[in-house]
């Protein structure tokens, strides 16, 4: 299995693709977190409010999101994961904001990115 990347609060983290830099940071709000993700030419293109709730299946714990998205912008494939798994794991609201840009960004290089998101888990304050 690959190595896992962690995001703990209070840090950026910067993780490198063979095609672009990808970063993340995590801070704690009150009780609640916010994610920013950028990378490639940064933007702002999507923002997700993730909230915690019973999984559907009546084990253990999921999330619900609300997903606002700049017109033409696909952001929300690398917010919505993450703001999503951050709030079933914490228990917490999540709101992730972020955009990442590669001109002529190929399906093996969306791959990557997806691979990589799969592999990230957050440390740090309950």
């Amino acid at each position: 299995m690959e190595r896992e990347i962690n995001i703990a609060a209070g840090r950026e983290q910067e993780i490198r693709l063979s095609f672009a830099l990808l970063k993340i940071s995590l801070a704690k709000v009150g009780e609640d977190y916010l994610l920013l993700v950028t990378g490639g030419r940064e933007h702002l293109g999507c923002t997700v409010l993730a909230e915690p709730r019973p999984s559907l299946t009546g084990e253990g714990q999921s999330s619900t999101s609300s997903v606002l998205n700049a017109g033409g912008h696909k952001d929300e494939l690398l917010c919505r994961p993450l703001a999503e798994k951050l709030a079933a794991q914490k228990g917490a609201r999540v709101v992730c904001t972020g955009g990442f840009h590669v001109d002529g960004i190929t399906g093996a290089q969306l791959q990557e990115l997806d691979r990589t998101l799969e592999k990230i888990s957050f440390t740090g304050q309950a």
